[in-house]
């Protein structure tokens, strides 16, 4: 169980939650990183009193900085700063909850500095799962899942005693907003229409993914290192009500699923506390009340962002960087009004296709790889 923990995202949604779940379990935080929401890291640092803080904006920081001047604790600014929060030293564990790629140098320097990782940032494993997770193995540490869904897939497998024994995963999805939608319907959608999503309440960046969908293509990828499992073995399924998170399914054809209320602190705290369950603060999940499950397959021909992840994975080697970085830039576009909704599947697909083959990338190729997808999708406008 976690003593110690540094928060990576800490004024985010799940950087909130987790802070949340440290209070109520008593765990020690020792270090917070955000991006630029200076306002609220300093309220976070005046309650919890980390050691270390550091900000991504660099501007920021500074009036941080000169904030918390009547404290002792340290503020540290831009990548370096996040990987310094990564590797502080009184912490066991470090939750990563930022957003984006930005968040695979921090796990590699948590990881490296011997600190057991709680993941909930997806675009590590996405862009460098090869060179993570050859990393943990190397460092001896362990890697704890935050995503609902792989948290979930994390819980089922705590029944089976022999990999070998898993025929498939099965991930759940929502659907998003635009469930049941065609093409032509999703032509002019808005970007309130896309954020509207129907169970969840998370950041912008994360809410688009789910209405493209690429977030359930992330996803796949992400299952696949975190679990060794080919994305031909990793089912999706939409799901309305958000009740089960993910399933297993066992060679004999038995089905293990996990389910609860769509909350966030459940996974986070199971990534803290793992392998011990400890009273928390989400609400009891009432079956008799929600009375009905759906389950529908999924649209890959409307929503193809899935497809093409699975596309990036079996490509390998830069690819899914690509697919990554394109994503997040078509993403920010869409945000702010430059590109419509169908815009960004159309951009993804043709930067992973642009992408130079290098079978081993290292942490430079895959930087380099996500600047010319970013590159290539600006250039489109």
């Amino acid at each position: 169980m976690t003593n110690s923990l540094s928060v990576l995202g800490s004024t985010g949604s799940i950087g909130t939650q987790a802070l949340e779940v440290c209070e109520n379990l008593e765990i020690k935080v020792d270090a917070l990183a955000a991006g630029s929401n200076i306002e609220l890291l300093e309220q976070q640092a005046r309650r919890f009193k980390p050691t270390v803080v550091a900000v991504y904006d660099e501007r920021r920081a500074l009036e941080l900085k000169a904030a918390l001047k009547d404290t002792n604790i340290k503020v540290y600014s831009g990548i370096g700063g996040l990987c310094e929060v990564a590797q502080s030293k009184d912490c066991d564990t470090v939750l990563n909850s930022v957003v984006g790629m930005v968040g695979l140098l921090p796990t590699l320097a948590a990881v490296r500095a011997r600190k057991n990782i709680a993941l909930a940032n997806k675009e590590t494993l996405v862009t460098g799962g090869s060179l993570v997770m050859k990393a943990v193995r190397e460092n001896g540490v362990k890697l704890y899942p935050v995503d609902s869904e792989h948290s979930a897939i994390f819980q089922c497998l705590q029944g089976v005693s022999d990999k070998k024994d898993v025929n498939k995963l099965i991930l759940t999805a929502s659907g998003g907003p635009f469930f049941g939608k065609t093409k032509g319907e999703l032509e002019n959608v808005s970007v309130s229409q896309a954020l509207n999503h129907p169970n969840w309440s998370m950041g912008k960046k994360i809410t688009i993914d789910s209405a493209t969908m690429m977030n359930k293509g992330l996803e796949i990828i992400e299952a696949s290192w975190l679990f060794d499992m080919p994305q031909e073995k990793i089912e999706v399924v939409v799901h309305r009500e958000s009740i089960i998170h993910s399933m297993v399914e066992l060679k004999d054809k038995a089905v293990i699923a996990q389910l609860g209320v769509p909350d966030m602190k459940i996974p986070i705290q199971y990534a803290l506390t793992y392998p011990q369950r400890c009273v928390g603060l989400s609400s009891e999940l009432n079956l008799t009340e929600i009375g009905t499950l759906s389950f529908f397959k999924p649209d890959e021909d409307t929503f193809e962002c899935m497809k093409l992840c699975r596309d990036a994975i079996t490509l390998g080697g830069l690819c899914p960087a690509a697919a990554n970085g394109a994503n997040e830039e078509a993403v920010r576009l869409f945000l702010e009004g430059k590109i419509p909704f169908l815009k960004i599947p159309e951009l993804v697909s043709k930067a992973m296709h642009a992408q130079s083959k290098i079978s081993s990338p290292n942490v430079e190729d895959i930087l380099a790889a996500d600047e010319a997808a970013r590159e290539l999708v600006k250039a489109s406008i």
